[in-house]
């Protein structure tokens, strides 16, 4: 896959079959959605191309407003291009292009820059300035221009809408496995290890203590989850919190994962959490005694779960 970014390499593209969205997540919805572009690209003998902006418009038009990401660019980038599709426009987004009229993008970005053969969007697809640019009003620039639309309707699971904001609220719930069977894959954080105070492995319990930059960290508690790094995969027992029961942790939360089975020291090292299942809420114990035996029930309950 291509990734064009202001404007450089558009003059290869010859009349794609385009989608358009922030694809936050790129759940189940968005990958029908990609999938039915890169099989309409094939038919046509076009290539496929997907639009989206950075950064999220909401970060720019709603600062506080802004929802938590799902996932990060890098992560976007590769997951679109094992969806198939050939060509991913990362338009720059400023105050500038929001406050452009929906006809406006659609003349100077969809007709004059590539020459659209076929745009294909979700049902609630919305641009240009104050979102006017329904999915109606886009039907009707086609008619225009000539290129047509089409609307995919929206992707359903156990009756509900599939949907970033669904994703979200199940996941600041805690609910990671109701999560990732919207995105369709484990949801992950990924970070670097970075030095704790070692208190996990004064209790017999080493931590890997994860720095990250995701937006976005299920809500507090103990989970299972698979860990990757150098390529590997290892199974956890993850803690997000504050570790209430030590002293002098402070209130900063914390992501530190327990390795079954490992003993290493992996400082500077990148990792992946990826969750499976949430265990139980953080809970402050009387004794580091009780933490202990707690933890270790966590670990036996987390063999069973995470049977490899």
């Amino acid at each position: 896959m291509r990734v064009i970014k202001k404007g450089r390499g558009l003059k290869r593209i010859k009349g794609p079959v385009v989608t358009l969205g922030n694809f936050d997540g790129l759940h189940l919805g968005h990958q029908k959605i990609l999938k039915k572009v890169s099989e309409r690209a094939r038919i046509l003998g076009r290539p496929s191309l997907v639009y989206t902006f950075e950064p999220h418009p909401m970060k720019v038009v709603s600062p506080r407003k802004s929802p938590p990401l799902i996932m990060d660019l890098a992560e976007k980038v590769r997951t679109i291009g094992i969806l198939g599709i050939d060509y991913l426009i990362l338009a720059s987004f400023t105050k500038e292009f929001a406050s452009r009229h929906p006809r406006e993008f659609v003349e100077e970005e969809l007709v004059k820059a590539i020459a659209a053969e076929e745009v294909w969007v979700g049902h609630d697809y919305a641009f240009g300035r104050g979102k006017r640019g329904t999915v109606e009003y886009l039907k009707g620039l086609a008619d225009t221009f000539g290129f047509s639309v089409s609307i995919i309707p929206a992707y359903r699971k156990k009756g509900k809408i599939v949907s970033s904001s669904r994703v979200r609220e199940l996941l600041a719930g805690g609910e990671v496995r109701a999560a990732s069977e919207l995105l369709g894959r484990l949801y992950s954080i990924k970070g670097k290890v970075v030095r704790g105070k070692d208190v996990g492995r004064i209790i017999g319990f080493p931590t890997a203590n994860l720095s990250t930059t995701s937006e976005l960290i299920p809500k507090r508690g103990v989970y299972t989850a698979f860990v990757t790094f150098n390529n590997k995969r290892h199974r956890a027992v993850v803690n997000i919190g504050t570790a209430p029961t030590m002293r002098g942790r402070g209130k900063k939360i914390i992501v530190e994962a327990h390795i079954l089975d490992f003993k290493r020291r992996i400082y500077g090292r990148k990792m992946e959490i990826s969750f499976v299942r949430r265990l139980r809420d953080e809970v402050r114990f009387a004794s580091e005694n009780e933490l202990k035996n707690q933890i270790a029930r966590d670990v036996k309950e987390a063999r069973g779960i995470l049977r490899l």
